[in-house]
């Protein structure tokens, strides 16, 4: 029953308008910008190596990496072989289209994330629920999106990474799955609840060095059969647009589950990459903004497209109709979609490896984005419980993303699927709503940083020069953590 009713409201939430939404703004930002994605890709990539941190702030390469934790995940691995289950190879090239526009998408909401930040208990901290309130002054709006990124973090969407972990742990080692959720969630468990933090930061140190072990795998695959370059994307261009006899008959399914996996990979416009980007501490919010659109790029293009090419060389996929239940393609009988197909596309060229390495991967790629999710919801729980009860509220919300991580390993992955689909369609219509009536703020922001460094200047943001209301950090100018606390002393 709860299976019929997950499929029913991800059947609302993902109608072709949500995806023509999508799709449309990422396209409006990205002509208003005049294409930033293109036009300072440079410049990001300089100010990805440039700012320090401070007490109250990240450096700007911090807070990157402190996205990027949440956004490699099952999404990247798991999540690509969904896409190409039942959208087909032409999912993959939807999944770069929305990349590609999400980046602007991804300029705005972080941009706001930094205008709108504010300090609390010596850390800065941002995102929907704090530039809703702040820019649009609709308090109740900025309640209901802070829930609705509670209930999709900490219950809806931890599902999927989790089931993720126990389908390739019993695929490369034979666990059950029971007995993989209660490891989990007790090595979870010993992090949230505050005891040592050496796990996350151990895992902070190998996600990086397994994202470069999973990348040269890729590249050895694709080597490996580098005769079938042309035939591989010959497929993945003809898949996207209907041309292709055997997938020509999925051409909405293409779209939509290149959008909606493209989204879950990117994170842009679900307003969740906006919370490290409020941490950072930059001299201009746009810095940050373009910060951020360059880590989807690094996100997808790199990680989502090892995985999509890695399944598509080797041929280690099958292709469902979603519509009709009829398999178009079956080349892995009995492997449900997920990362069955990453496992068995790295077992072709080393035998006995694959699954065990995708197994270990992806425990560390979503250990370490549960862990994002957690932080999230604490944060949208702490705009939203500002008294002495907070204490009590975070327990609660502890169990509660303890409990719902456990549901994932041991449903279904269409089950765990459905419910991260649900929560991040509740979150990106909120959310995308929310941007596109205050973009201009972070446009003005963009003109203001090109115009100064025009001028040869190291950009400094003043939310005053421009009238922008509730910005008290940049009010009457930029001044440096260290300036603010020797003029409290």
């Amino acid at each position: 029953m709860i299976e019929k009713l997950v499929e029913t409201v991800n059947g609302w939430l993902w109608s072709p308008f949500l995806i023509a939404f999508i799709v449309c703004c990422g396209l409006y930002f990205s002509i208003r910008t005049r294409f930033l994605q293109i036009r300072h890709v440079k410049e990001m990539i300089r100010l990805v190596t440039m700012g320090k941190s401070s007490e109250a702030g990240v450096s700007s390469f911090q807070a990157l990496t402190m996205s990027l934790s949440g956004r490699i995940g099952v999404g990247n691995v798991a999540g690509t072989a969904t896409g190409i289950a039942y959208g087909g190879p032409g999912a993959v090239f939807w999944m770069w289209v929305i990349t590609f526009i999400g980046a602007a998408t991804a300029y705005v909401e972080s941009t706001l994330a930094q205008i709108y930040k504010e300090e609390q208990d010596g850390q800065y901290r941002g995102g929907p629920a704090f530039y809703i309130e702040k820019g649009l002054g609709w308090k109740w709006f900025a309640v209901v999106i802070a829930a609705a990124i509670i209930l999709s973090m900490a219950v809806l969407m931890p599902g999927i990474q989790a089931n993720s972990i126990a389908d390739s742990f019993s695929n490369a080692f034979g666990i059950p799955k029971l007995v993989t959720g209660i490891f989990v969630i007790a090595v979870l468990g010993f992090t949230i609840f505050g005891g040592v933090k050496r796990i996350a930061k151990t895992a902070e140190i190998v996600v990086p060095f397994m994202a470069v072990v999973y990348l040269l795998v890729a590249i050895a695959i694709i080597a490996a059969n580098i005769e079938k370059v042309p035939d591989v994307f010959g497929l993945i261009f003809k898949s996207a647009f209907g041309a292709d006899q055997v997938f020509g008959g999925i051409l909405g399914s293409a779209v939509m589950w290149g959008v909606k996996r493209g989204l879950y990979a990117n994170e842009a416009g679900q307003g969740t990459g906006a919370h490290p980007a409020a941490a950072a501490e930059v001299s201009h919010p746009a810095k940050q903004g373009l910060v951020q659109a360059f880590s989807i790029y690094l996100d997808v293009f790199l990680i989502v497209t090892a995985t999509a090419l890695m399944i598509l060389f080797t041929g280690q996929y099958n292709v469902i109709n979603e519509k009709t239940g009829e398999t178009i393609v079956e080349n892995l009988k009995g492997v449900e979609p997920g990362a069955g197909y990453t496992q068995a596309a790295v077992d072709t060229l080393f035998p006995g490896f694959g699954s065990a390495f995708i197994a270990i991967a992806l425990f560390f790629f979503a250990f370490t984005t549960m862990y994002a999710y957690y932080y999230i919801a604490e944060t949208n729980l702490a705009y939203l419980v500002r008294s002495e009860k907070r204490g009590t509220a975070f327990f609660a919300l502890k169990l509660i993303f303890l409990a719902a991580t456990f549901y994932g390993t041991v449903k279904t992955a269409t089950t765990a699927w459905a419910m991260g689909d649900i929560g991040l369609g509740i979150m990106v219509w909120l959310n995308l709503i929310a941007i596109l009536l205050l973009f201009k703020p972070a446009y003005m922001a963009l003109k203001d940083y090109e115009e100064q460094l025009k001028q040869g200047k190291d950009p400094e943001f003043n939310a005053s020069k421009y009238g922008i209301k509730n910005a008290k950090f940049w009010e009457n100018g930029y001044k440096r953590w260290e300036e603010k606390k020797e003029k409290a002393l």
